[in-house]
């Protein structure tokens, strides 16, 4: 090979691997850059944290007791059979009152709404609670309520229109605008009924103009344009003779895990199993409720069982293998579920009934308002794993009272009757008041106070 040519045949091949060796680092390169993170373009969005000013706390109270059928000639009126005597004070002092007019009720009555002004950025705890206690030849018995805000949605769970039976759904509307709400009857029969309760107003209808012929009804209650309270006023007639009043609080929400305390079982002679009575009902989906029963005192159970549960069917169960004693109900269900369990002292005349509906979480301080009425308890209630504290103080002096609640147990304590309580637990419980005597029993849970102010995250 000459000279020239070898030559050539060198720089060609230097050329081919110099290309080869650009085009391989070209390949590592582009791969490395795929990897790699790219460059981005990015603006934080100006943003600043705000607390809102707190509101007013507002409660509303049921007002009136009311007969309905007094008058033959016109057996749907609705008459006041008793005003309430209310027990209320706040942290900041009595709040201020303004009635909320009944003008269903003939001759006139009133509820009333009761206002803790904000002072600097605080809203007062408020604590209310309403009573009354009838002997009427065609009422009789012991009936409370506390006194509490409205709800856009809430459950009234113990109603029926048995034969005897007496029930009225009553709605407050303490805004300034009308409110729309919508009633939606669950049971054996599927209704619904939509009505205007006007501002700053009260009216009730019968529960069997809505649920007639429906076995263990439940309502759904649901309001557009201001919030209401929605109250179960029942009385019970067995023959001629009044046999009890109730004043059932509306339910929030279903939940998987409500606690009932402070439920009675009495003795009586006969059949005792519709003494003491369950209530429950899934409204989103198939259950299993597993029920736990405790007396209050002890952490041992007393009984436990599962309950299968239909979509939207309420069903009841009854609690007569229970020795007379006070207990505290547990639910657990793997869906949302409704409770309320019902409690009858006798079977003859001028005995009394009430719903014991599931008491919330109790967190942060709050007062308990305990009206005038016979031998007042406060029943509390520790499901969780370590033992708690809850401190009782009356709000206006007084001696505090201690009460420890070992884990997983109840507590019941002695509480004087129109004084309003301020209560401090050391950790989460579930509370409830009961009032007992002969021909009287009303129970009725210790409900939270108005949330704090959380802040929120504004953007410009």
């Amino acid at each position: 090979m000459s000279g020239n040519r070898a030559f050539r045949v060198a720089a060609t091949g230097a050329r081919v691997l110099t290309g080869a060796a650009v085009a391989a680092a070209c390949v590592v390169g582009v791969a490395f850059a795929v990897s790699a993170p790219w460059p981005t373009i990015a603006h934080e969005p100006a943003q600043t944290a705000v607390t809102p000013l707190p509101a007013d706390t507002v409660l509303v109270c049921n007002g009136d007791f009311r007969a309905i059928g007094r008058d033959s000639s016109n057996p749907l009126e609705m008459v006041s059979a008793a005003s309430p005597r209310v027990t209320v004070d706040g942290t900041a002092g009595a709040p201020e009152s303004a009635p909320l007019s009944a003008d269903d009720l003939a001759g006139g009555g009133s509820a009333q709404r009761l206002v803790g002004p904000v002072e600097g950025r605080t809203a007062p705890l408020l604590g209310g609670t309403e009573s009354f206690t009838l002997s009427e030849p065609d009422l009789f018995g012991l009936a409370a309520a506390p006194c509490r805000p409205g709800s856009t949605e809430s459950w009234l769970v113990g109603g029926t229109v048995e034969t005897g039976t007496e029930d009225l759904i009553v709605l407050t509307n303490p805004g300034v605008v009308p409110s729309t709400v919508a009633l939606t009857l669950y049971g054996s029969v599927r209704a619904s009924n939509t009505l205007i309760v006007p501002a700053q107003s009260q009216v009730a209808l019968p529960l069997t103009s809505l649920a007639a012929g429906s076995e263990l009804p439940i309502v759904e209650v649901t309001a557009t344009g201001s919030p209401v309270r929605a109250v179960l006023q029942s009385s019970l007639t067995r023959t001629l003779d009044p046999a009890g009043i109730d004043l059932q609080d509306a339910v929030p929400a279903p939940q998987q895990h409500p606690v009932l305390p402070g439920v009675q079982v009495f003795e009586s002679p006969g059949d005792n199993s519709e003494m003491a009575v369950l209530r429950l009902m899934a409204p989103e989906a198939d259950s299993q409720a597993v029920v736990t029963v405790q007396e209050v005192g002890s952490a041992a159970t007393v009984d436990e069982f599962t309950v299968p549960l239909t979509a939207d069917q309420p069903t009841e169960v009854s609690l007569s293998m229970l020795d007379p004693g006070v207990y505290s109900v547990q639910v657990d269900a793997d869906a949302p579920v409704l409770a309320a369990a019902r409690a009858q002292d006798g079977a003859g005349p001028e005995t009394d009934f009430a719903w014991v509906t599931p008491a919330p979480e109790i967190e942060d301080e709050v007062l308990v308002s305990v009206p005038a009425g016979p031998a007042p308890r406060l029943v509390v209630t520790n499901d969780a794993d370590a033992e708690t504290t809850v401190q009782l103080t009356p709000v206006d002096g007084g001696e505090p009272i201690d009460v420890t609640i070992p884990a997983g147990s109840s507590e019941s304590v002695e509480v004087e009757p129109q004084t309003v309580y301020r209560m401090t637990p050391s950790s989460a419980v579930h509370a409830a008041v009961a009032m007992t005597a002969a021909g009287a029993l009303s129970v009725w849970p210790v409900w939270p106070a108005a949330g704090a102010q959380q802040s929120i995250t504004v953007y410009p």
